[in-house]
Formats: C-alpha cells, structure tokens, sequence
C-alpha cells in the first residue's frame, strides 16, 4: 500500500468538511504528507464565473478568503504545515479537479454533505463527481448524522 505524499483538502466551511480536515491531520501524522487546501466560492449552479465584473468577483472572494484562512489556521494550529492555500471561483467538481491536475495529488479529501437525492438531481454531488472522475484516491468523510 502506497500512502499519500501529497493531500488536497477541499474546504467549504461545512461540518463535514471540518471532519474532513480531522482526517486530513490524522493523516499527516502517520505519513508526513505535504497538504494544499482549497476552497471553491461557487457563485451559481448553472453559470461560469468567466462573465463576474470585477467588484462581484472581489466580493465573491473577500466572502470566501476566510473560510479558507480558517482551515489553513485550524491545519496549523494543529502542526500541520500547509504547502498551498487556494482560492478559486466556480463549479466545486471542477475547481478541485483542475488543481488536482495542477498540483499532481495523490488524495484528495472531501467532506459530503448528505445531500438528499432530489439536490444531487438538481444541482450535482461535488464529491460524487470528484468520486468518479478524480485520477487518483479520493477520501469522503461524513459527518456523524450521516453515518446513522
């Protein structure tokens, strides 16, 4: 069994997601794996964020910097250095495929939310997509509500 050298965690300020980065640390402990973050401010569903004027988008990016800056803190709190803090704005699948891409992880770590069938139909399952076309392992974590 190969442990992962190089771990994405995708942030989204959910209770899942904070589980999610109890995983990752627990994960850091036992490998030393080098962590990036990142958090994807999606702006809508069904839109790309390409046609945002300039003040929508800086407004879409101050409202997500802390969620971002929270989990790099709570990472580093728990000695856990952070290797790349990211910010990106769009489809979540999308966003956190890309950098994936772009950084070569080998795990990526995703909080699900327990979203109910109709909402997958309607707007998608971020870590479903991840899931199914991610090139490489890719961890879910539940939050405990879920698991019962």
């Amino acid at each position: 069994m190969t442990f992962p050298t190089r771990i994405l965690l995708a942030a989204d300020g959910s209770p899942s997601a904070a589980r999610a980065r109890e995983r990752v640390i627990d994960l850091v402990a036992h490998t030393e794996a080098e962590v990036h973050v990142v958090h994807v401010a999606l702006v809508s569903a069904w839109t790309h964020p390409a046609p945002l004027s300039p003040a929508l988008r800086a407004r879409v990016e101050s409202e997500a910097r802390p969620v971002l800056a929270d989990t790099v803190a709570q990472l580093e709190g728990a000695h856990v250095p952070v290797s790349g803090s990211h910010l990106r704005t769009g489809r979540a699948t999308d966003e956190i495929l890309r950098l994936r891409d772009e950084i070569d992880a080998d795990l990526i770590v995703i909080g699900s939310r327990g979203q109910n069938a109709f909402v997958r139909v309607l707007l998608g399952n971020d870590a479903e997509g991840i899931v199914r076309h991610a090139p490489c392992a890719v961890l879910v974590v539940r939050t405990e509500e879920e698991t019962r």
